[in-house]
């Protein structure tokens, strides 16, 4: 096969949606007698990048063959911080000469930090036929995607893989110019048959989409990846709500004054997270499991919605379609703030419950304090997802930051839900 035979084009619903599908399953087939999970875009192969704010999907084919595909989206996020000297105020100074006293009006200057935002591109989704790798086309998808991002003023690129997948690695940092940047961990929780204890202790209050983005700008507007645009994640339609954990009888629904009084009058430890749907984008489905396997996960099943009273964990049917839910924008203060957070991972997963998902999962970094209040099993998780990371631009989007690839971790860092 030659390379110039091959035709990238953006993607067409009606006229590729079904051949698309077709590379999908291909790609997915795991090795025998091995488990492999297996992803259902339910219909809609753009469906993980048609949220943000502009995105693509590019095909590879030749003739009436699709031998590949690729998305990606671009949308503006906080690369850095830097100090702003522009919040200024008056007070009166007294001073004493002689025994006589005057008032002096004194300007003072208030340091605080502000985002230092940069235009991202992330790209997701890339497949290639078994039957067409190590033939470039991979690489062809790739700077035709980035070919875009530059035709729409990106700074950076970046993608997110398993850090074990040495193929989807050396492609990017080999052949493509990407480094290594990140390595956040993807905490994955089952949904129990039996609801989860919320500790009385905490009290959690709904919040609606204005006091939430009034909450997410004043306190991690400067966290690493936070989206511009994080009013328009709070609106969608598959944000379910973001939900805030404070000590019993500090505020409860009913009293809850607002954000802006909260932010002045917060408790000694809060913590907030928001919740999104994944369930109405995409479902999984675990395959290759042994019936021995499938027998023992039926029985947690069934002990757990026999003896509820007991919490016995339980390992929900993986072996058909299920969904789950994404908890994002997680963050808190104060020395309770761990505990906090396990009240709020309680709370969603009831809710993950009610909505019949199979888990629940969230990624954050591995240095953010606050994951050790996030419930997880091991053996569903990722304790090192990793991004790599390009710079497209010839200018930086401010000096106090430099080439951002090259800047060191945060201790946190935010996930967007469209990307997940």
């Amino acid at each position: 096969m030659s390379l110039d035979s091959v035709v990238v084009r953006e993607f067409d619903h009606n006229k590729d949606r079904r051949r698309v599908e077709e590379v999908e399953r291909i790609c997915e087939v795991g090795p025998s007698g091995k488990l492999s999970l297996f992803t259902d875009l339910l219909g809609d192969p753009i469906c993980r990048v048609r949220h943000s704010p502009a995105f693509l999907m590019l095909v590879a084919e030749i003739g009436d063959e699709i031998i590949g595909m690729i998305r990606g989206c671009i949308k503006t996020v906080t690369c850095g911080k830097k100090l702003s000297r522009n919040g200024k105020y008056k007070h009166l100074t007294t001073t004493t000469n002689n025994n006589n006293s005057c008032n002096d009006t004194v300007q003072s200057t208030t340091l605080k930090h502000v985002p230092v935002y940069t235009k991202v591109a992330y790209i997701l989704g890339l497949r290639v036929s078994p039957s067409h790798r190590r033939m470039g086309v991979g690489l062809k998808l790739v700077h035709r995607m980035e070919s875009w991002f530059n035709d729409n003023g990106v700074e950076y690129s970046y993608m997110a893989t398993e850090n074990d997948n040495i193929a989807s690695v050396k492609l990017f940092t080999d052949n493509c110019g990407y480094t290594m940047f990140r390595t956040p961990s993807i905490l994955v929780n089952p949904v129990f048959a039996h609801r989860t204890n919320v500790s009385p202790k905490v009290t959690i209050i709904k919040l609606n989409t204005i006091d939430a983005e009034s909450l997410y700008r004043a306190r991690f507007a400067t966290t690493e990846f936070f989206p511009r645009d994080i009013d328009s994640i709070l609106n969608n339609k598959l944000s379910l709500g973001t939900f805030l954990a404070v000590p019993h009888g500090s505020y409860t629904p009913d009293t809850w004054p607002g954000s802006s009084f909260f932010l002045s009058h917060a408790p000694k430890s809060w913590a907030l997270l928001s919740v999104w749907n994944c369930k109405d984008v995409f479902t999984l489905e675990v395959r290759g499991a042994s019936r021995t396997k499938r027998a023992l996960a039926r029985t947690t099943r069934l002990l757990d919605r026999t003896l509820p009273f007991l919490q016995l964990p339980s390992i929900p049917d993986f072996f058909k379609p299920f969904g789950f839910h994404f908890l994002y924008g997680l963050g808190g203060e104060g020395p309770k703030a761990v505990n906090m957070v396990k009240a709020l991972c309680g709370f969603a997963h009831n809710l993950a419950k009610e909505h019949g998902c199979g888990v629940v999962a969230t990624e954050v970094s591995c240095r953010e304090p606050l994951r050790f209040g996030i419930p997880h099993w091991k053996m569903l998780s990722c304790a090192d997802d990793l991004w790599c990371i390009k710079r497209l631009g010839e200018d930086y989007s401010d000096g106090s930051i430099g080439d951002w690839t090259k800047s060191p971790p945060g201790i946190s860092i935010f996930v967007d839900p469209r990307d997940f």
